[in-house]
């Protein structure tokens, strides 16, 4: 296989290629004017409220897939749920840090195998910028193969991998380990490699309303093209031709969302406002394979004592029980898939 870092020196040459064949749902077999979600959820066995929240997404909702953390304390719990339910949509959330304050994990390899992923509390860094400072691309190949050497020792087979908090994108190097051992093994990677609409007009509204409060937009400002989004044709065409699915799109940002105070009163407004964004924002991809990434998280009291983020998971959580949005999604024909099915597919081209 050619090194991952000369294809990304290739996205000129590559682009024109993937234009002309047309989406990657298209070439897995849907029909050109799909739209085909796969609506996932982050962060299981990270807490057993987070597993909570998971399966309430799957079982009483829409969600199709998740995925696991495996350096974390509940993570038997999850995989023992996945065991005895093999059909559904589980990967590795491969981790590489350790975010909050009073709850924390190490590395599965171990300070002595990967010290420049250990902070001084001798779990991993909280940033994803201290472990692009610290740790090297070998200790990072090193733990995501300790993650999925877990799983595996488990009896956990995952349909997929994506990175937790995005750290695996960080770094051209740490990419280039995750999509090698996605290749190597077989198993689907995350990787957005087709036109990106959703997620380019995202990281342009974030820059833009950076400048505006730097006070450096005009009206006469120009934005070029994210330059995390110029070389991923170019890999996503890699990842293809070495016989793994690639993503048209990527949904990453109800985290952002600005929620108005009165859908904090009751649970039925911050379900009304979830789905409301989530309509609003999934009614607006264009056709392709697009992943929906959520935190669903049913939080206890125990939980505000891990993050203060539960209600915003609390509402990812209740927008995909709502009945109302299965309506929508079911109006606009939105097609609900999950990393196996697409992985079936793929595997029916070789």
């Amino acid at each position: 296989m050619k090194c991952l870092l000369t294809f990304l020196l290739l996205a000129t040459t590559s682009a024109s290629s993937i234009a002309q064949t047309g989406s990657y749902a298209e070439m897995l077999g849907w029909p050109r004017d799909a739209r085909v979600v796969i609506l996932h959820v982050d962060d299981a066995g990270m807490s057993h409220d987070s597993n909570e929240g998971a399966l309430n997404a799957l079982e009483k909702g829409v969600a199709s897939s998740f995925s696991v953390m495996m350096p974390c304390p509940w993570v038997p719990e999850i995989v023992r749920y996945i065991k005895a339910h093999p059909r559904h949509d589980g990967g590795l959330h491969l981790t590489l840090t350790s975010e909050w304050n009073n709850y924390r994990w190490p590395p599965l390899s171990g300070k002595p195998a990967v010290p420049g992923l250990v902070d001084t509390e001798g779990a991993m860094w909280p940033e994803v910028e201290a472990v692009v400072k610290h740790a090297s691309a070998d200790e990072v190949d090193k733990e995501i193969r300790a993650q999925l050497d877990r799983a595996l020792a488990m009896g956990f087979i995952p349909t997929h991998l994506d990175s937790h908090m995005g750290t695996l994108f960080a770094s051209e190097t740490f990419l280039e380990k995750y999509i090698r051992l996605g290749i190597e093994k077989q198993i689907p990677v995350m990787f957005p490699g087709g036109h990106n609409s959703y997620l380019k007009e995202e990281l342009m509204g974030r820059e833009k309303e950076a400048l505006q409060k730097a006070g450096k937009w005009t009206n006469d400002t120009q934005q070029k093209e994210p330059e995390i989004l110029q070389k991923t044709t170019a890999v996503g065409k890699m990842i293809w031709d070495a016989g793994l699915p690639v993503l048209d799109d990527l949904h990453k940002n109800s985290g952002d969302w600005n929620m108005p105070e009165n859908a904090r009163t009751s649970d039925a407004a911050l379900q009304k406002f979830y789905t409301k964004k989530y309509s609003e924002t999934i009614g607006a991809l264009k056709p392709g394979l697009t992943m929906v990434i959520m935190h669903c998280t049913r939080p206890s009291e125990t939980f505000g004592h891990i993050s203060g983020s539960g209600t915003r998971r609390k509402g990812d959580m209740l927008a995909m029980m709502d009945p109302a949005f299965k309506k929508f999604l079911e109006q606009k024909g939105i097609i609900i898939t999950t990393w196996r099915e697409v992985m079936e597919r793929r595997n029916k081209l070789k």
